[in-house]
């Protein structure tokens, strides 16, 4: 049983740790939060240390090392802005990081970061787990297993519609959260190098605080893909279901069933770290590289091969103008 930390402990994304913690046998001592919102981890680790305060956790933790009990992994499901830092922290106090995607916002951090792994003689993990759908995994055998001069073309949609609290979060806030495909795509993005090889090529055709969309060019596909957390984006008669989510990933014409298989991807991305196995910096460079071209590409417009769904998105806007110019 290794001990384990977690910070970011009231976050959406941390009860999928937790359970990942304790399925493979481990154990949560001690759990860090600004907010202590954090009943969760009664179902999970109902002893484990809280702090709101990074101080006092960082002593906790340097205590444990001292009297020969150190914590042995740190996971690490803060705001995507404080990654870096956290995971600095985890090798600092001897541990293994394990961090949510994305790893880190900019691709030169990622360099950093390798050398501060390389001088601590611990390990950086990125949760990719995307990668161990076996969906996933049985396109990316099929890809691998296609005429080499085989290019396949793609159809990306994902929109997963957020309330007025997502603009007033940090993740409204590009500086914090790197924006809408760092947010909601960079899993997909990562999904879509792994099975069809290096990215070659990217444009970015609309670019929103709540949607964005572009054509991306990989060794074996074409990809035009869009990204929304805006409900009036939602196909009517998802709308009309009374649904608030959409996901579509069409290849060649034909759709990828992947709706199932999403409960344990967490538990398995932490058996792979714990027998050696799992991802790191080098794994999650591409993907970071993928999302910091398009924050920072201008977008086009519609122009060229845009995906299906931005002539709506387009048309919404300009109404959106054209009623605040009469305002």
């Amino acid at each position: 049983m290794k001990p384990f930390a977690l910070i970011g402990a009231a976050g959406y994304i941390a009860p999928r740790h937790m359970k990942a913690i304790r399925d493979t046998g481990n154990d949560l001592i001690a759990a860090l939060d600004p907010k202590d919102s954090v009943g969760i981890l009664d179902s999970y680790f109902p002893d484990a240390h809280f702090f709101t305060e990074f101080e006092r956790f960082d002593r906790h933790v340097d205590k444990q090392r001292r009297k020969g009990e150190p914590v042995r992994y740190v996971s690490i499901c803060s705001p995507n802005y404080l990654h870096d830092a956290h995971i600095r922290f985890a090798l600092r106090v001897g541990a293994d990081a394990i961090c949510e995607k994305p790893l880190v916002l900019n691709p030169w951090n990622v360099d950093a970061l390798a050398d501060i792994e390389r001088e601590s003689g611990r390990r950086i993990y990125s949760v990719l787990q995307l990668r161990h759908h076996a969906a996933i995994q049985a396109l990316r055998a099929k890809v691998a297993a296609s005429p080499k001069d085989k290019i396949h073309d793609i159809d990306l949609t994902y929109l997963t519609s957020r309330g007025r609290w997502y603009q007033a979060s940090w993740k409204g806030r590009i500086e914090k959260s790197g924006g809408i495909a760092t947010n909601i795509g960079v899993h997909f993005f990562d999904m879509l190098e792994w099975v069809f090889g290096p990215r070659q090529s990217s444009i970015m055709h609309l670019h929103e605080p709540d949607a964005a969309a572009g054509y991306l060019e990989f060794a074996k596909a074409r990809v035009r893909w869009f990204l929304s957390i805006n409900a009036t984006h939602l196909p009517a008669e998802i709308l009309a279901a009374g649904k608030r989510t959409f996901r579509s990933i069409t290849i060649d014409g034909e759709e990828l069933e992947f709706s199932e298989g999403f409960t344990d991807l967490h538990t398995v991305t932490y058996e792979n770290i714990l027998d050696g196995q799992g991802f790191g910096l080098e794994d999650a460079r591409p993907s970071i590289e993928t999302v910091f071209d398009i924050r920072t590409a201008p977008p086009r417009g519609m122009v060229g091969d845009y995906h299906p769904f931005c002539a709506a998105a387009f048309s919404s806007r300009s109404a959106l103008n054209a009623a605040q110019e009469h305002a």
